[in-house]
């Protein structure tokens, strides 16, 4: 029998980190936390949706579509020689001093649209009714498709097959509704967010604590079963569900606030805490998350820290590696480690918590979290600028850094295909710059503690930079409703782009100054057979490449990969800068990593089992 994951008691004092590392049996598709829209919500809704936590609000919003009286009134455009003046979306960069547009709160109000709701469009539909009437119940070769080349994988004979003895056992557990074996919420549970990853699970189930994590997973291994951890399933590189026939444990039903120090802004909480919920409470204790993204809605705590998500605010407060303090674990054996810690500073040892940020699930189940949270700002500037090539952008970055310091919170750069894509497909959204023929587009969103000193801060460095030439048009957000539209078109581009039919998406870290080559390179490889668009965070190199079609091909996958990847470790880049490896890049680790660091970290050995 393999062995088991070693407890950290048992650990010599200066094992390595390639042994530590090796005493894991629970490959990394087998043992991980990543994100997921949609989550426990998504499986209960059409049964029985659960009550809302006091500082859930947030996210019950997120998951209800808008009304038709919630649209904003169509937009008053008008045109003053070459600028663009909106009565509605914000404040023309030449109209500085006019109006005072410095919002008061960093909120940003937007749907985010859960699986249970048709709105959600065509990937949810697509996920749901594959996944309802096409489960494979022979647990044979399951093969991974349209995200990258599909490959056979073979379901390792040494993991046990489920019987009725082991539900009974994990009904003694956790109680006949811990235990989901309804063939339509199991289904919605083998599916991930976009569709393109499919297991055979005939079982899922939910912990309402770490003791019950803890007897399911020492059951497991003792039982040899093979375990797929999921949270809110809002990944995109097919992490969060099985391969095979996997048991699903989901952390959703783990969402209590435990603590928080409103004197240094620690907050402690379980694993499967909603990210907006949490972003919630603590705004209303005057602080932030540091991590926001597109699918806080869904997406749960545990699982940005097993993948590392990155966001919106990493240029900012970096990544969770910096800000989280402490972690309780669940190994493979049922062993919890507990590095609850809420200290700032703790130099006894390894520090090993870090093993578990990042790692996907492969070491262990993240239980319960302790982040540290910045301070809320009272002060928020939202500025939507068009560029006329990639090299204004660039340089545009650089006087932001020099300019804007310590205030700058978000820097995002969008080509004219994102805006066209978000505009034809998302509803709701004004463009702020309608006629605009420009190339590019920039969001910057700046945070700080006093008003006039930063409003005067960015309207100095926005005219510079218009004299300059290096923006060519823009608005600035006057309240939060145009500041939430300005984000929408931004966070709303993933959403767009699974709604044209086939979508292949890359998240890569490149040096900026080569950072959309690659895109350029990719439209002349296809041609007119697809669009390709870029987009992502230009202040961390983090590119999100996406191709579109309007359905998955061969032909089209053979001219992305494996150029892609060879392009970006030719460039000395990362094939994931935030996303995480998953099922779709486990075998192209070497890519970014020396053979010595994959085999130390285990990823190449994710399609050994289960």
């Amino acid at each position: 029998k393999p062995s088991l994951l070693t407890p950290v008691s048992e650990f010599p004092s200066r094992m390595a980190l390639p042994s530590l590392l090796s005493h894991s049996r629970t490959r990394s598709s087998v043992l991980r936390e990543p994100l997921r829209q949609g989550g426990l919500r998504a499986l209960l809704a059409p049964w029985d949706p659960p009550s809302v936590h006091p500082h859930d609000r947030a996210a019950e919003r997120a998951c209800t579509p808008p009304s038709t009286g919630s649209s904003p009134p169509p937009l008053d455009w008008t045109r003053l020689g070459s600028r663009t003046i909106s009565s509605g979306a914000g404040m023309s960069l030449t109209q500085y001093g006019l109006t005072n547009h410095t919002l008061t709160s960093q909120r940003r109000s937007y749907w985010t649209l859960c699986p249970q709701h048709s709105s959600f469009g065509p990937p949810a539909e697509i996920a749901t009714k594959e996944a309802q009437h096409s489960v494979d119940d022979s647990f044979g070769v399951q093969q991974r498709t349209f995200g990258s080349a599909a490959e056979p994988i073979q379901r390792n004979p040494d993991y046990s097959v489920l019987n009725s003895d082991d539900v009974s056992y994990f009904k003694s557990i956790l109680g006949d509704n811990g235990v989901v074996q309804d063939k339509d919420r199991v289904a919605v549970a083998n599916v991930d967010w976009m569709g393109k990853y499919k297991g055979a699970s005939q079982l899922l189930l939910l912990p309402k604590s770490t003791n019950e994590v803890s007897k399911v997973l020492a059951y497991c291994d003792s039982r040899r079963l093979a375990v797929v951890p999921q949270g809110g399933n809002t990944g995109l590189v097919g992490g969060s569900v099985p391969v095979h026939d996997e048991v699903i444990v989901n952390l959703g039903g783990m969402d209590k606030i435990i603590s928080f120090d409103n004197v240094n802004g620690i907050l402690t909480c379980e694993a499967g805490c909603v990210l907006e919920n949490l972003s919630t409470f603590v705004e209303n204790e005057g602080f932030i998350m540091p991590l926001d993204l597109g699918a806080k809605g869904s997406c749960q705590i545990g699982g940005n820290i097993s993948t590392n998500a990155g966001g919106l605010r990493f240029i900012r407060y970096g990544s969770l590696h910096g800000n989280v303090l402490g972690l309780e674990v669940v190994l493979a054996n049922g062993t919890v480690l507990d590095m609850l810690t809420t200290l700032r500073k703790d130099n006894t040892g390894y520090d090993l918590k870090h093993l578990f940020v990042g790692s996907e699930g492969s070491l262990g189940i993240v239980t319960k979290v302790s982040i540290l949270t910045p301070a809320k700002l009272p002060s928020t500037n939202v500025a939507f600028l068009s560029c006329n090539d990639y090299m204004s952008c660039q340089k545009l970055l650089l006087a932001a850094r020099r300019s804007l310091g310590e205030i700058l919170s978000a820097f995002e750069f969008m080509d004219r295909q994102c805006i066209d894509l978000a505009m034809t497909h998302l509803e709701g959204v004004h463009n702020p710059l309608p006629v605009s023929p420009y190339k590019f587009y920039v969001l910057i969103e700046t945070t700080g503690s006093d008003e006039s000193y930063d409003k005067a801060k960015l309207e100095a460095f926005l005219l510079r930079s218009m004299e300059d030439g290096l923006v060519a048009d823009g608005v600035i957000a006057q309240d939060i409703s145009q500041a939430s539209n300005f984000w929408r078109i931004r966070e709303g581009i993933s959403e767009a782009s699974v709604k044209v039919g086939a979508v292949y998406k890359y998240d890569l870290s490149i040096p900026v100054e080569k950072l959309y080559d690659i895109v350029e390179e990719m439209r002349s490889r296809v041609g007119d057979t697809a669009e390709v668009l870029g987009y992502g965070h230009l202040g961390d190199g983090n590119l999100h490449l996406n191709i579109l079609s309007s359905k998955y091909s061969d032909n089209i996958l053979a001219q992305i990969e494996p150029f892609v990847y060879e392009w970006t470790a030719g460039h000395r880049g990362s094939i994931s800068a935030e996303h995480g490896l998953g099922l779709m890049k486990a075998e192209k680790i070497h890519y970014s990593k020396s053979p010595e660091a994959g085999a130390a970290d285990g990823f190449h050995q994710k399609v050994n089992g289960p």
